[in-house]
Order: C-alpha cells, then sequence, then structure tokens
C-alpha cells in the first residue's frame, strides 16, 4: 500500500519519513541554545543528511524563533520546513505560516494537549473545547499550506475514546499527518504500537493520513517505543540528532536510522538518509551546542567501535561481523590516522578538512583554523584528524561577540598565579590583568573584569582530545544565569587556553540565550 502526501506525492509503504525537531524541541532544551547563523548552518546539514522534514522553530515564541524560521524558509531546499504552532494561539498559525512563506516546501504543525491531566491543569478546558480547537486550528493552517500536522499532546494519557475523536476531528478539518507523542517519556513499547495499531483500526479516514511518532526518553525507552510505533503503523518519526530534547531528551535519529537499516528484517522499512553523514551531523551540533556525547552513545560515541577486550579484539581482527553488527564507515568513522605535519600548506590542509567534512568552511574560519593549525605542529610531535576537528570546530563558530586575542600566564609553587587577557567585545579590545588562586581561577577572573557578568561557573571539566602528554584538551564549561544554563566548549594544547576559550564559548551563548523568549514545554 502506498499513500498520497501533499509535500511528497506517492509514499511507498516501507518508507519512512523522518521528522527532525533538533532545532525545535532540542534546541529548546537547557543550554542548547543556537543563534540564527548557526540554525541555519545545522539546517543545511540536515538536508545533505537526506532528513525529509525540517521543524526549524516555534515562530511566535520570539523575534529571533521567527526569524531564524524565516530565514531557514528562505534558504534551504529540499526538505519541507516546519514551524511549530498551537492549534487555539491567537497568533500561533499566522506567524508560522508568515514564517513559512517562501519556503519551497511548507508544514504547518499544531498541537493542543488531550490527556484529562493535561486539560483539566494545563488548559482548563472541557473537552468539547478541544475538539473545537481542534477543527478550527487545523482548518486556519490549511489556508496556508495543503501540508498541515496535528499532534495530541501528552497523547499516549490520553483515553481511547477521546483520543479516536480527537484524531477524526483533526482528519476531518485538513491535517494529513497525525503525530501521537509520548510527552513525558511514560509509555511503554507495547503501550505505543497498541495506540497507533487501535487508531489505523477505528478512526475514519485514517489511512488517507501518515502517522507519526514523537517519544521522549525520561525512562530511557525513546527509540524502542518508537521502533513499536513503527510496528503499529507509524510512518513518520520525530526525533534529533543525539537524541537532545526536553528534560531526558528525544528519540536519537542515528539509533533509529541505523536500528531500521541494520535490522531491515525485523522492521522492513527505509529511509533517506545518507548513514555515512551521521557521525559529522552529530560533531557537528556538539560543537554547535558545546554537549558532547558521552563515550558509549550507540553509533556516534567515540567508543561504539572500541574493542579493549582481548577476546572481542580476536574475534574482530579475524571477522569483524563477530562483534561489529554493522561497519564503522557505514556511519561515517574512519581510522584515527596522523596527518599533516609544520610545513603542510595550505593547499593540503583544505584538502584534509574536506575529507574530514569541513568541505563548507569560508575563507575567514578556513585562515584561522590554518594559522591555529600550524601553531600546534609547531608544539605538537604528532597532528591527528581529531585534533584538526577540534581546532576547527573552535573557529568554525558564527557571529560571536566575544573573541578570544591574547592570553599569557604565570604560575608556581612560590607564586601566585597571574594572567593577562586581549579579549574583543563587540569588536572593542578590552585587557586586563589579574591575579588569582591558580591560572585558570586567574584567567577566569580576568575574564569576568573584562567582560562584566553575573553568571556562576556550574561545571567545570578536562578531557584529552587525543592520547599522550602533549595531546590537546578539549574543556567544557556550564555557566548558569537566572536559572538559564549554557555549556561551552574549547579545546587547546594548553589546558588553561582551552578553558578560557571554553568559557568564552559560554558567555557568546548565554548572550544569545539572554535575547529571546523561552516557549513554553511542548509535546
Amino acid at each position: 500500500m502506498a499513500f498520497q502526501h501533499p509535500s511528497f506525492g506517492t509514499v511507498s509503504d516501507d518508507r519512512i519519513i523522518i521528522f527532525d525537531t533538533t532545532l525545535r524541541d532540542g534546541e529548546q532544551s537547557p543550554g542548547f541554545s543556537m543563534n540564527i547563523e548557526e540554525k541555519l548552518r545545522m539546517a543545511h546539514a540536515l538536508g545533505e543528511l537526506g532528513v525529509d522534514v525540517i521543524e526549524a522553530g516555534f515562530p511566535v515564541a520570539s523575534a529571533g524563533d521567527f526569524e531564524s524560521v524565516r530565514r531557514i524558509a528562505e534558504h534551504v531546499r529540499g526538505p519541507v520546513i516546519c514551524g511549530l504552532a498551537r492549534s487555539g494561539g491567537k497568533r500561533d498559525i499566522e506567524s508560522a505560516g508568515e514564517a513559512l512563506r517562501q519556503a519551497e516546501r511548507k508544514r504547518i504543525h499544531n498541537f493542543i494537549s488531550t490527556s484529562p491531566l493535561h486539560m483539566k491543569y494545563k488548559l482548563r478546558m472541557e473537552p468539547e473545547t478541544v475538539l473545537e480547537i481542534i477543527a478550527e486550528g487545523n482548518r486556519k493552517a490549511r489556508q496556508y499550506t495543503d501540508d498541515v500536522e496535528w499532534s495530541a499532546e501528552d497523547g499516549s494519557r490520553t483515553e481511547a475514546d477521546f483520543l479516536c475523536r480527537c484524531v477524526e476531528v483533526a482528519i476531518r478539518n485538513g491535517a494529513t499527518t497525525i503525530n501521537i507523542p509520548d510527552t513525558v517519556g511514560f509509555a511503554t513499547p507495547e503501550e505505543m504500537r497498541a495506540i497507533f495499531t487501535m487508531l489505523r483500526e477505528r478512526v475514519p479516514g485514517a489511512d488517507s493520513v501518515i502517522f507519526s511518532a514523537h517519544n521522549h526518553n525520561d525512562l530511557g525507552l525513546a527509540v524502542a517505543n518508537t521502533l513499536a510505533s513503527v510496528e503499529g503503523g507509524a510512518r513518520q518519526i520525530e526525533c534529533t540528532i543525539n537524541g537532545i530534547g526536553e528534560r531526558a531528551g528525544n528519540a536519537a535519529l542515528e539509533e533509529i536510522v541505523m536500528a531500521l537499516k541494520t535490522r531491515h528484517d525485523q522492521f522492513g522499512r527505509v529511509t533517506g538518509i545518507v548513514t555515512p553523514k551521521l557521525l559529522g551531523m552529530s560533531r557537528m551540533l556538539a560543537t554547535i551546542t558545546g554537549f558532547d556525547v558521552q563515550p558509549n552513545k550507540a553509533i556516534v560515541g567515540r567508543n561504539a567501535f572500541a574493542h579493549e577486550s582481548g577476546i572481542h579484539q580476536d574475534g574482530v581482527l579475524k571477522n569483524a561481523a563477530t562483534y561489529e553488527i554493522m561497519t564503522p564507515e557505514s556511519v561515517g568513522w574512519t581510522k584515527t590516522s596522523l596527518v599533516l605535519g609544520k610545513h603542510s600548506g595550505r593547499a593540503a590542509f583544505r584538502d584534509k578538512l574536506a575529507q574530514l567534512g569541513y568541505a563548507e568552511l569560508d575563507d575567514t574560519a578556513l585562515n584561522a583554523a590554518f594559522a591555529r593549525f600550524k601553531d600546534l605542529a609547531d608544539r605538537k610531535k604528532d597532528v591527528f584528524d581529531d585534533d584538526i576537528r577540534a581546532l576547527v570546530d573552535d573557529e568554525s563558530r558564527d557571529h560571536e561577540r566575544i573573541r578570544l586575542i591574547a592570553l599569557e600566564l604565570s604560575s608556581g609553587t612560590k607564586q601566585q598565579a597571574h594572567a593577562k587577557l586581549e579579549i574583543t567585545v563587540d569588536g572593542a579590545v578590552q585587557y586586563v590583568a589579574v591575579s588569582g588562586n591558580g591560572p585558570v581561577d586567574a584567567a577566569f577572573r580576568a575574564i569576568s573584569q573584562a567582560f562584566p557578568h553575573t553568571a556562576e561557573l556550574a561545571l567545570f571539566s578536562v578531557a584529552n582530545v587525543t592520547e599522550g602528554t602533549d595531546a590537546q584538551a578539549r574543556t567544557t564549561v556550564r555557566l548558569q544565569e537566572n536559572g538559564k544554563l549554557v555549556d561551552g566548549q574549547g579545546a587547546d594544547a594548553d589546558t588553561v587556553v582551552s578553558a578560557v576559550r571554553a568559557y568564552i564559548h559560554a558567555l557568546n551563548k548565554l548572550l544569545v540565550k539572554r535575547d529571546r523568549a523561552e516557549p513554553e514545554a511542548l509535546n
């Protein structure tokens, strides 16, 4: 059986539509703020990855959200560009329609809560009122586009009979995709499979729409619930890169895609994702947000294809299939290799960057990265691919208001630490000299004096990029201000310099957070 869809035309029954909400649900989680240029960069990369639908934001939430959706709609071609809206919001649907006006293909995704708990305490509405809003919201969305999605917020905790009524009203009033989210990550795989099976069997017109699954990970079941939803008849999956999102996050795109691909015998479903780009996509998001994935993260964690046990190593050497159910290359991993040296030129450096997935780097970022590479090659015996990635990631961040120019440190067992710092703030040079209790403390005090702020240090963590005593340090700094959390990252062969880069990265992200309103918790 095939589905007819206003944006995709004929969709074969074995095809899964990948709906990425990294830029909406993922970005609204604590610490994961992105500016407009970073969102645009991510959207282009998601298109190259093969994502079918990009949920670009919640246009009515703030001027910044509206502008980011508008820019993505204007510049990104290929995927359907989607804007979120409340079904009964006063200006939500109009705002989404206007933000999406220039999109090649566009979708309005409207939602309202349907569970007894949400209707009573969040909406304070009777069920009949909710049904009226569903009808009105979908009719209004159809005035802007034929591609309309409707979501039952807290759908997994909604009474079955009422959920059927809601879905029927949404379909009758123009919805072409129906999303049933497990908003709070409460459901089990058996329950999600049963919900989709029930809706497809009971709701009139169910065979004319695509059902979608959006699962949160509060109990660690998001991916399992999503795969069970597919077995129940869902043909669209809502997910995020690295599984980022509210609270414990969303179902991870890379895990779902590779589960469907590796276990095609079980699910019989395919996606349009270019899987060798998964690792690069994961690393791009980590660079932009400042959040690394944990080492043992499936598919994209650095230990995902590492084998330390002697028995495992022996088996892999004889036949990789003994302990690897997919090849590292299929998701973008390559062997760590020695790369360029201090005598290498710019052309060779650019070629290496292209091999590592940085072909889109502009000349300014390329020149800055090349200068840092030459400095690193002078200081470090062996330069690895991961070293190159770390320094390029540092230089490819967009539109930072605060930039490090120079840092000088002196410290020791018999003297107090001193830091001399030079930075630019909105282009203006600031120079300070400060003492502290150790070099990191002195450096951080210098930043606070050069750029006064009230943010508090909530986390300071240092790890190595590669191996050896001359390895680059990768530092993570978390700042907290008025309930807002941001993480920044920095890398350098000097640990204190990497810490300063991370602190400044976090400050730049905090400035983005200050300028935008936080949308309410959604599905």
